[in-house]
């Protein structure tokens, strides 16, 4: 098994700009924020899993979640982190992976809210996410034009794939989020 400074240290290798870092870093500590809840047992494979998620990205956008599979792959990363990992991609990537199993479905569901609620925070006096609550985040959401990079349209099908209200995955991930700064 993969533990989270391997995961960070093959990030690492892919990523330099410190934006897709914080991002990796922020949907790791989202996911073992859902581990705790829900699958205690595995809450370092859930945060693995999260760190890699967007392995990818910076060098190859046009290639998300297939050369990842490559990448990951290459660095003998177990085969099931690599579907995890790159699932959240599913019907947006040529990924092959679709979330299948809870965990997979959080990333996916939480993977465009987390850049949401990170952009809503930056627009705040406390440039934070510890005095923000569901109803800023929601004002941010129907905003089109904010954050106009993070598809509502995914979120909201992350929602309907857990069988969760908007609201909901919204307030659940934005507490994740809050736990993550407070743990910075």
């Amino acid at each position: 098994m993969l533990n989270i400074q391997q995961a960070e240290a093959i990030l690492k290798k892919y990523n330099a700009e410190p934006f897709h870092i914080k991002h990796a870093e922020t949907v790791s500590g989202v996911m073992g924020f859902f581990a705790k809840k829900h699958d205690p047992e595995r809450e370092e494979y859930w945060r693995v899993v999260g760190m890699l998620h967007d392995v990818d990205f910076e060098k190859y956008p046009g290639e998300h979640c297939v050369k990842g599979v490559e990448i990951l792959q290459g660095e003998g990363v177990p085969e099931d982190v690599i579907k995890s990992a790159m699932s959240h991609g599913w019907g947006l990537t040529g990924t092959p992976y679709e979330p299948q199993v809870f965990m997979e479905k959080i990333l996916f569901a939480t993977d465009e809210l987390t850049g949401l609620i990170w952009a809503a925070a930056l627009m705040r006096p406390s440039k934070s996410t510890l005095d923000m609550e569901l109803s800023s985040v929601k004002k941010k959401f129907k905003d089109k034009k904010f954050a106009a990079g993070c598809s509502r349209d995914v979120i909201r099908q992350g929602a309907e794939m857990l069988g969760w209200e908007l609201d909901e995955l919204i307030n659940e991930t934005l507490l994740a989020m809050r736990e993550v700064e407070q743990n910075a």
